[in-house]
């Protein structure tokens, strides 16, 4: 294979998530100085994160005032970029030369290519002895790649649904689907009872490519994952297969009115919003949607019926039902940035302290392992479970296959959804981007 692994394709969970109950000029090694900062000798970072607003912004406020007190003559500069603009931004910046110090970091194939191109420090001889403790070998397993860490996971974030408790018991909805018919099922109640079965962002895409990317997590084998991860050609029928189950799941009126001019995260209008808001039943997202739909809700309190479930099995799929796709966020350094003082933040961002407070602004399961015991709400001890029980994990589809190929991906299925495209354009999209990358 010419290219590189892009981590591993599918995680093995052995070791899950385990719940208790500007740059400058490179060296060789990475890092343009590896002395200890003091006021004599001061260091000044710049951090990117897509946390911009709310509690999880005020959490990176926090946290950096901590270190910096910790850390005479270490100063971070903060700088927000919206999730949806982030990777484009970073993408310029880290081919222009001038990245941030420390940024959030995707993984998958989007890392890979910036190993490729030489941007990101290797930062495997710096993770100290406290995080190895502190956070599983499955979550540095997927920011590594040759057994190399070029990022330091903060939280692991699977996906499914988040559903409102009190819209489904209302519908008469008395146990969440287990199977793709007791999906449609329980949309048909939703609807009858006055709400939007499904909320769905589609203006943003990737929301809209989710659907897809979980539909071909159930036609597809595990086998066939894995070697796409490789080939990056959607060569087996399940790929097609996939796109035939969500054309019709979305011709069967299963989501919002007006989906594809919804955006996913911002304001009482978008997808989040509307289940924040009570407007409709549920939403397919990672781990990181409970924030976010608290900080949309009136009170900008966590929703108090909010509840998880894992997506739905598919009749006479070759994927396991119990298989489950999500990320791990992570946050790299620059290949040039200060590599003592920003390895040094990154084991800090996995310390028990600072974990515990990143599950409490973004109502997110933390990776280490000991902040993991302070998670009291039932969806994301649900969450959690069903991260254990899968067999195995995918990563995101336009992660895992980089920003060419899953840009190119996420159009496409848009594109579908918005009666301008067909499945057949989808696979051709993928395989025509993949051989031009």
């Amino acid at each position: 294979m010419a290219r590189k692994m892009r981590g591993a394709a599918l995680v093995a969970l052995g070791a899950g998530i385990a719940l208790a109950v500007g740059g400058c000029s490179s060296s060789d090694n990475g890092g343009s100085d590896d002395s200890t900062p003091d006021a004599s000798h001061p260091v000044e970072m710049t951090l990117w994160t897509n946390a911009t607003t709310g509690p999880g912004g005020q959490f990176f406020k926090d946290t950096v005032k901590s270190f910096e007190t910790a850390n005479p003559g270490v100063t971070i500069k903060i700088q927000t970029v919206q999730n949806e603009d982030l990777d484009g931004k970073l993408q310029t910046a880290l081919n222009a030369g001038d990245a941030p110090d420390i940024f959030l970091q995707r993984g998958g194939g989007k890392m890979a290519a910036m190993v490729d191109a030489d941007q990101l420090m290797d930062i495997t001889d710096s993770i100290s002895d406290e995080t190895k403790a502190g956070v599983g070998e499955g979550a540095f397993k997927a920011e590594s790649i040759d057994d190399k860490t070029y990022a330091m996971p903060v939280a692991t974030l699977p996906g499914g649904f988040f559903y409102s408790q009190d819209l489904y018991k209302a519908a008469g909805i008395t146990t969440p689907p287990k199977t793709l018919d007791d999906l449609v099922a329980a949309n048909k109640a939703l609807k009858a009872s006055g709400v939007s079965p499904i909320a769905l962002g589609g203006k943003d895409a990737w929301p809209a490519a989710h659907w897809y990317y979980w539909f071909a997590l159930r036609e597809c084998s595990e086998d066939v994952l894995n070697e796409t991860a490789k080939s990056l050609q959607f060569d087996d029928e399940c790929w097609t297969k996939a796109g035939n189950d969500l054309e019709t799941f979305a011709k069967g009126g299963n989501f919002n009115e007006g989906f594809l001019s919804t955006s996913a995260q911002q304001g009482a209008g978008s997808s989040a919003g509307l289940i924040a808001n009570h407007k409709a039943g549920a939403e397919l997202m990672g781990a990181w949607d409970p924030g976010v739909i608290g900080s949309l809700t009136p009170d900008a309190k966590p929703l108090p019926d909010l509840g998880f479930y894992p997506f739905v099995s598919v009749p006479g799929g070759k994927g396991d039902p119990k298989a489950i796709m999500g990320g791990v966020d992570g946050y790299s350094c620059s290949k040039g940035a200060p590599k003592k003082a920003c390895t040094d933040f990154l084991n800090y961002l996995t310390t028990k302290d600072v974990q515990e407070a990143y599950y409490k602004a973004f109502n997110a399961p933390p990776v280490n392992k000991d902040a993991q015991a302070v998670v009291t709400e039932t969806y994301l001890k649900d969450v959690i479970s069903a991260f254990n029980d899968a067999p195995y994990a995918s990563q995101w589809l336009d992660t895992l296959y980089g920003q060419n190929v899953g840009n190119a991906l996420n159009g496409a299925v848009v594109n579908l959804l918005a009666g301008k495209g067909s499945v057949e354009d989808i696979i051709k999209a993928v395989n025509t981007s993949s051989a031009k990358g």
